[in-house]
């Protein structure tokens, strides 16, 4: 059995999204990050940066890590570990494999924190911020750009086959509209994204998800605006 810590944002949507198209036996532990559930020790104990998702595997391989349940922070890290636990969605040709680890840590060090900031100044900064919106705009558009040329011959980021590259960068595509941007621009990454969209996975992953960045989205009142943007 494997716990999932989540919250439907996007990294916690990149965990439902490959547990379901590996079939594994899971719960999922929704962490309410606007009550602050993220700073309490028992979730601090497993994901010591306070953020979610987190991942406790409480049947790892004993060969490999022991009978302990083994516990995971960093959503990269939670998908390079059931690609490897699972042998699927990792290629096991050496070279292949690691088309899909750069990928993943291109999604995790670029798209997922110049995608955030941009949501994070569209959607909760109290007062608008031109240059930040303008400049985490512009840096989401770009890297839109470099992934449309990726995918400009191949099916999916890495290749011919789904990896957790695609899972990866899925959930951080997904919310385009509201931070500024069209796939119409971006003929490769448009049929890529239709395609991943289509997956019975990805559907089952996104019932009742709601996009966080949306305009008509609930507003933030200032007590979970102080938890989730007052840390010190």
């Amino acid at each position: 059995m494997i716990d999932l810590y989540y919250a439907a944002t996007p990294n916690g949507l990149k965990l439902t999204m490959c547990l379901q198209e590996m079939q594994l036996e899971h719960r999922v532990l929704r962490v309410d990050i606007g009550r602050g559930e993220q700073f309490a020790p028992a979730f601090l104990a497993i994901s010591p940066n306070n953020k979610i998702p987190a991942l406790v595997d409480h049947a790892p391989d004993a060969a490999t890590y022991g009978r302990e349940p083994l516990a995971l922070f960093e959503s990269g890290a939670m998908l390079l570990y059931l690609a490897q636990k699972t042998g699927r969605f990792m290629p096991a040709d050496a070279r292949a494999r690691m088309e899909v680890l750069k990928w993943l840590f291109w999604q995790v060090g670029g798209l997922g924190p110049m995608a955030g900031q941009n949501g994070h100044f569209v959607a909760h900064a109290p007062q608008p911020v031109p240059y930040a919106l303008d400049r985490y705009r512009r840096e989401t558009a770009r890297l839109l750009a470099v992934l449309d040329r990726r995918l400009a011959d191949r099916e999916f980021i890495a290749g011919a086959d789904y990896s957790i590259a695609d899972m990866a960068a899925y959930p951080w595509v997904v919310p385009h509209r509201s931070l500024g941007h069209s796939l119409d621009e971006f003929e490769h990454l448009s049929r890529w994204f239709a395609a991943v969209a289509a997956r019975p996975a990805t559907r089952a992953a996104y019932v009742g998800v709601k996009d966080p960045y949306a305009r008509d989205r609930a507003p933030m009142d200032d007590a979970q605006r102080a938890v989730l943007f007052g840390q010190k």
